[in-house]
């Protein structure tokens, strides 16, 4: 796909910058329950399970010391908790707290609540339920792009 500018029906757009505007109410959405756009991705990889900060780096394409800084404020509110793996006591394992689970879960509605939202402001019901089904095209894309990037 080309990186110009697409046409659709009413103008013409740029998905990058689509891409960020979109990302901006996430940012908002997120921010109604205390958290920042990081903050909710870090409680949302840790939903899929335990990790360690340097798959988190990883899997956030950020350098290390970021994933720190932020997991240490999650930590000091008690919404991620550190603890020592039994295979390495070197290795520190982190994972959601009760507490982090229900602010996420408080997050993802406010997200979704957001993108109803606009969506809504669509023409009809069936244009926005097309929107928020791409979205779920985005989710197999970046899934089946992250299991690729794994393989090599």
């Amino acid at each position: 796909m080309s990186v110009e500018q697409l046409e659709t029906p009413t103008r013409v757009f740029n998905p990058g910058r689509t891409a960020a505007w979109l990302a901006k109410q996430m940012e908002l959405a997120v921010a109604s329950v205390d958290l920042s756009l990081s903050q909710y991705r870090i409680l949302g990889l840790l939903d899929q399970g335990s990790a360690v900060s340097s798959s988190l780096a990883e899997q956030l394409a950020v350098r290390p010391p970021s994933v720190t800084a932020v997991i240490d404020g999650l930590v000091a509110r008690g919404l991620v908790e550190r603890a020592h793996r039994e295979d390495d006591r070197r290795r520190v394992s982190l994972r959601l707290t009760a507490e982090g689970q229900s602010v996420l879960e408080a997050a993802d509605t406010a997200a979704l609540e957001r993108l109803g939202r606009i969506a809504d402001s669509l023409p009809n019901a069936k244009a926005a339920a097309r929107a928020m089904e791409s979205l779920s095209l985005w989710h197999d894309a970046l899934v089946a792009h992250r299991a690729a990037k794994e393989r090599q």
